[in-house]
């Protein structure tokens, strides 16, 4: 018989253990969370009242915000809970789940982001061929194709998280259940498929960075052309940002999911979860609405504030909506 003890509860790193600290980042945590949930529930509710807005930027824009709620709903509320009832205990279905829907919503976010750079490349260096490339078909495809996608890919990844045994140590060096941190706690050599999967998953997100990458080269070759100043800088005010967003998640990813799992933990992975966790779904918002004035426009109608009144954009020149023309 085997002496390994089961595990039916996981620990949760806690942020102090002195309560005024504990009680400060549940403040901090419920703002960072209420920022993101309200920001990305607005931009939602805006494109889907605003038949201007229904077309395949804003189609995936919808898309982006489903699964940024989504991510940021699958940590941080737990967290929060844990430090307001003084409390680490996480239980093996509710690890299991949060495993499960962060790997979800965090490569569909990043498959999303590829899908829209696509999207982007398309609509700046050929827009004469745009509304037959993004058609209604082909974005509900790709939309389709990257839900079911992830959903495979993260039942199989956390599958194969939890075939592993763990060895009766249950204190999880993370303030969700964090696959790296997760297999510290697995037995000697039983780790080795995942560790596998986990390699995969870096090499197939570096894939999908240097595609979005590539395609933004192409944009910017195509935006120093244009002959006005005004829509260069504002073509470069818009996709700075994003590339520097979508930069800091598959850098601070590859760094928390690469890192040796026997390595010692420190306060750097603390900080790197945090920057790929919390940060996009916050950001996002923010990067996709504060240089668009149609998405400005239909905020300000849905709060009601007054805002000048946007011309439609015509028909085959969908570029200029990326950079808020």
């Amino acid at each position: 018989m085997s002496n390994q003890t089961a595990v039916t509860e996981f620990l949760l790193l806690g942020f102090s253990d002195v309560r005024e600290l504990q009680i400060l980042h549940f403040v901090v945590f419920l703002a960072l969370y209420l920022l993101s949930l309200v920001g990305n529930l607005l931009i939602f509710i805006a494109i889907a009242l605003n038949h201007q807005l229904h077309t395949p930027m804003y189609f995936f824009l919808m898309n982006l915000s489903i699964l940024d709620l989504g991510s940021i709903s699958v940590t941080i509320p737990k967290s929060m809970a844990n430090s307001l009832m003084n409390t680490r205990s996480i239980s093996y279905s509710a690890c299991v789940a949060q495993v499960f829907l962060f790997a979800f919503f965090v490569s569909g976010d990043f498959a999303i982001l590829t899908v829209m750079a696509y999207d982007r490349y398309v609509a700046i260096c050929q827009p004469l061929h745009y509304e037959t490339v993004m058609n209604r078909k082909a974005c509900v495809q790709m939309a389709a194709s990257a839900w079911i996608s992830v959903f495979l890919y993260a039942a199989v990844h956390t599958g194969n998280t939890f075939a592993i045994s763990f060895c009766g140590v249950n204190v999880v060096d993370q303030f969700f259940c964090e696959i790296p941190q997760l297999l510290k706690l697995a037995c000697s050599d039983s780790d080795l498929s995942e560790v596998g999967i986990l390699v995969f998953s870096v090499c197939l997100s570096s894939s999908c960075f240097v595609f979005i990458i590539v395609s933004y080269v192409q944009i910017f070759t195509t935006v120093v052309r244009i002959p006005s100043e005004q829509g260069r800088h504002k073509a470069f005010s818009t996709c700075l940002p994003h590339l520097i967003v979508v930069s800091l998640f598959i850098c601070t990813g590859t760094f928390a999911y690469l890192k040796p799992t026997f390595s010692s933990t420190s306060g750097l992975d603390l900080v790197v979860a945090v920057l790929y966790s919390v940060l996009p779904p916050m950001m996002n918002p923010i990067i996709y609405s504060m240089r668009n004035k149609e998405l400005k426009g239909a905020l300000s109608k849905l709060i009601g504030w007054r805002y000048p009144i946007i011309a439609k954009v015509p028909s085959g020149v969908y570029g200029s909506s990326y950079f808020g023309g």
